[in-house]
């Protein structure tokens, strides 16, 4: 039996993005000042956040809505709610 990796699982699935109306916004400010561990660059196991020139960047369009993210914040700098009805990610596999 082939077994599928997860980034080939997650290319499985399909976005509604929801354009105009992110889920996840980072509070750069509050992240940079104050933030040590970076935990999101980690924890996320969809790759959403990244950094750039010192400032944590989330690419909310691949998010897989599980929340990670925002339980291990220890600033509170994300704020992360579920895409509006109709949108976010819709699960192909597993």
């Amino acid at each position: 039996m082939n077994r599928m990796s997860l980034p080939e699982k997650l290319s499985i699935n399909k976005y509604e993005l929801d354009e105009g109306h992110p889920h996840i916004v980072v509070n750069t400010e509050v992240c940079s000042a104050v933030c040590k561990t970076k935990a999101c660059l980690f924890v996320c196991p969809a790759g959403v956040y990244s950094e750039q020139e010192g400032k944590i960047i989330a690419d909310w369009a691949g998010c897989v809505e599980c929340g990670t993210c925002k339980a291990a914040c220890p600033t509170e700098a994300l704020s992360w709610e579920y895409p509006r009805g109709g949108f976010g990610v819709i699960y192909r596999y597993g």
